[in-house]
């Protein structure tokens, strides 16, 4: 390996890729060698917020920490958020955070760099509807997760009170987006009704006092995938009594209710955003360039354009494959650019030459969690020769091998490995939690 006592990697970002590329290169590259920048304190894979959402899962058990992560694979964890990127002096700021008051928590810090890549992830794209910002929560983070949670636990124990008093007592959730997340969620939810039983309610009744109704725009829900699959899901929950609405655009979103484009009022206690997402809007702010989505434009080797030492992967970035069209914003992406980066830069600190072939994203699939018991979903590409209309039981296990090659990856092999393992297999109670 040639000398690189003066290469730094600094990754921004720790979510599903920008974390799995930190943990692989600090154990490959040794102590000081790899930075990860993150405003979070604690890590989630994304695909399970929809369950810390319902609260059937703790966070505070499935969450790991990133310090802990840097100590037991040599990487260094800078606490605080990703806001600009000096080109003169290769470093990337770290913003400066303040207390209620305007008192400096910590202040404003510069990490040097060699090389960079930027996970960002993304973020909701409202699609300038009105009100939807300010009355929704959507599941981006962790936080969100929680936030929702708490509001849930509120809505509940008001109804409780409501149903005590003689009032009606409903909590109506409304989930706006058809796609896997809000699919998720709302099966979620009511899968959850046993252990909101647990909660005390003498008379709030979670399996019929909740009401939960799915908003798509489109003609069907999970449009993106088959047909088949699609049907499959709107069976699934209408046998879980959650109330789909295709063909419906919202047009205008108040404190507790919204209207569509034909006029129609739905009413709602909790209003979900899942309509869609977009890259971070300071992306634009980085001197780098950027589609009309704001992602990061990169080369099919995922270097941002005219800047070879920086990369970007994950949803903030936009790479096109050869057939003209762009790498899908899943996680299974993500976890392939990360390692496809990953190998790049081992090749250039070892002095060898960059691979030959360029980064090609590989599809295997989509597939959804419709509960504890069920899920629908397709495997694809290579693994199958064609496609596979996938569900039930081994649906589950696919799940299960999924989260465990996140662990895997993060964790690297060891002692941890083996609690990993059994927190999987113990903890999992869906069925399935998508593969993207």
């Amino acid at each position: 390996m040639k000398d690189v006592e003066n290469e730094r990697v600094v990754i921004v970002g720790g979510g599903a890729g920008g974390l799995e590329l930190a943990c692989k290169l600090g154990r490959k590259l040794g102590k000081g060698r790899v930075v990860l920048v993150e405003r979070d304190l604690n890590h989630i894979w994304k695909p399970t917020l929809h369950e810390v959402a319902a609260g059937t899962l703790d966070m505070n058990q499935e969450g790991l920490s990133y310090s802990m992560l840097a100590y037991e694979n040599n990487f260094t964890f800078v606490y605080g958020a990703f806001s600009a990127i000096d080109h003169e002096t290769n470093e990337v700021v770290v913003s400066a955070s303040e207390a209620m008051g305007g008192r400096v928590v910590y202040p404003e810090r510069r990490v040097k760099f060699s090389k960079l890549c930027i996970a960002v992830g993304s973020t909701s794209n409202y699609y300038n509807t009105p009100g939807a910002a300010e009355n929704t929560i959507s599941l981006n983070a962790t936080s969100d997760a929680e936030r929702f949670r708490v509001a849930m636990m509120n809505q509940m124990i008001r109804a409780e009170q409501s149903k005590s008093e003689g009032g009606l007592g409903a909590v109506e959730v409304v989930i706006i987006g058809g796609g896997a997340t809000g699919v998720e969620l709302a099966a979620e939810l009511r899968e959850a009704s046993g252990i909101y039983a647990n909660y005390g309610f003498e008379h709030f009744r979670p399996d019929t006092d909740l009401k939960i109704t799915l908003l798509e725009g489109s003609d069907r829900i999970l449009a993106p995938l088959s047909e088949r699959i699609s049907n499959g899901a709107t069976h699934l929950l209408g046998k879980r009594h959650v109330e789909v609405v295709t063909n419906c655009r919202v047009s205008q979103i108040d404190q507790d209710s919204l209207q569509d484009s034909e006029g129609r009022k739905h009413n709602f206690n909790i209003c979900v955003w899942a309509a869609g997402i977009k890259a971070p809007a300071f992306l634009s702010s980085l001197g780098l360039p950027i589609n009309r989505l704001g992602q990061l434009e990169v080369t099919d080797r995922l270097n941002v354009k005219g800047h070879d030492h920086i990369y970007a992967i994950g949803d903030c970035a936009s790479c096109i494959q050869a057939d003209g069209k762009p790498v899908p914003p899943r996680a299974q992406a993500a976890h392939q650019q990360a390692d496809y980066v990953y190998e790049a830069i081992v090749r250039a600190a070892e002095g060898r030459e960059p691979a030959k072939n360029p980064y090609r994203y590989q599809d295997h699939g989509s597939l959804v969690s419709i509960g504890t018991q069920t899920s629908v979903g397709s495997l694809m590409g290579s693994l199958t020769g064609g496609t596979l209309f996938v569900d039930g039981l081994f649906a589950r296990w696919l799940y299960i091998s999924l989260h465990l090659m996140h662990h895997k990856a993060i964790l690297g092999l060891g002692r941890t490995v083996g609690l990993a393992i059994a927190r999987a297999l113990v903890k999992r109670s869906t069925a399935l939690v998508k593969l993207h």
